[in-house]
């Protein structure tokens, strides 16, 4: 029989992880302010755009898509008082100016006829970049200590993987021109290199180490 007085090791043998995680506390909040203010932002972005694409299949995915986003929203706004006794509003926030600049390129697009440009926008760049920020932060979470954030996470990856699929699907029916395919990649260079700047989602360290080019202080 074992001697109950020998220390053990805090978990069984075939599970090796560590209890805390890469982020603080505040760290997190600070994330997830940020998350919920983007997908807040992307719920409009969509949901406006439903009214004037003409495109059935597209304004049905659409449709689709911005309650997923502002599902997720609701999603962190619950988390941060769990986080921090702060006010989850003050934490809503973008992570700087660039960030804001992204979400005005990206619904600049307002004609009947720039379908590909909005999807372009969210599909190919925005999407891409949450899912990346999502997966770092769920990559470097402790699953003791951030249980309630890593299902929140995954609940969202969950959803961005498939509205991904979808939007990628919906701009490849749409290019049937070499001109089409030049308009989506001039869109879609011109907010990269707006997110370059923003450092991603949740800001220069959305991927945990913070370029060269970024060392200096971002306003938020």
């Amino acid at each position: 029989m074992a001697d109950p007085k020998k220390p053990r090791a805090p978990f069984a043998p075939w599970d090796r992880r560590e209890l805390p995680g890469t982020f603080t506390v505040e760290d997190t909040a600070k994330r997830v302010g940020h998350y919920k203010w983007v997908e807040m932002r992307l719920f409009e972005a969509l949901g406006g755009w439903v009214a004037t694409v003409p495109e059935l299949d597209v304004k049905m995915r659409l449709g689709t898509h911005c309650y997923k986003h502002a599902w997720h929203s609701e999603l962190w706004h619950k988390r941060l008082p769990e986080l921090r006794e702060m006010n989850p509003d003050r934490l809503t926030r973008p992570p700087n100016e660039a960030m804001e600049e992204f979400f005005k390129v990206l619904t600049e697009p307002e004609d009947q006829g720039q379908t590909i440009e909005k999807l372009v926008g969210v599909y190919r760049v925005l999407i891409p970049r949450k899912i990346a920020a999502y997966t770092y932060h769920l990559n470097n979470t402790s699953t003791i200590t951030d249980a309630p954030t890593i299902r929140s996470l995954k609940l969202a990856l969950n959803d961005e993987f498939d509205d991904w699929r979808d939007g990628e699907m919906l701009i490849q029916a749409l290019i049937e021109t070499d001109e089409e395919v030049e308009r989506a990649a001039a869109h879609q260079t011109r907010l990269e290199k707006i997110m370059l700047r923003a450092g991603g989602v949740a800001g220069p360290g959305s991927l945990g180490s913070v370029p060269e080019t970024m060392t200096e202080e971002v306003p938020v």
